[in-house]
């Protein structure tokens, strides 16, 4: 089993002056991303995501489109917004969907959507695999 060393998050959005203005023009037309909507109120980012990021045992960074890495943009690209795993074999596996995301609706939701993936997906928390 494949041991996750970083969860990486991709927004269906760009960052930056210019992707916050067309996010923003999106969000007024009927578009989102369920990742954004997670994440972040209407004003700021969630006090719920910022614990749950805090209780687990790896980094969670979420980027922007235009802020990947290219072993995440490789990975991730036409798939936004989406979750995926880094993990201790150089790997990076595609954990959570935009599906996925759309079901979660909330940090809580979106929790239980990671377990059940990386359940299914055979991966594992650093703690895990002491046990």
């Amino acid at each position: 089993m494949a041991i996750i060393t970083r969860l990486v998050g991709v927004y269906d959005a760009d960052g930056g002056i210019r992707g916050e203005l067309a996010y923003l023009a999106g969000k007024v037309a009927g578009r989102h991303c369920s990742l954004c909507d997670i994440t972040h109120s209407p004003v700021r980012r969630r006090k719920a995501w910022d614990a749950y990021v805090a209780s687990l045992p790896v980094p969670f960074d979420v980027l922007h489109r235009n802020e990947r890495t290219e072993d995440v943009r490789a990975a991730t690209t036409g798939k936004e917004p989406c979750v995926v795993a880094q993990t201790d074999d150089g790997g990076i596996v595609l954990v959570v969907d935009a599906d996925r995301l759309a079901g979660a609706a909330d940090v809580a939701g979106l929790a239980r959507q990671l377990d059940r993936a990386l359940a299914e997906q055979g991966l594992q928390w650093p703690a895990d695999s002491e046990a």
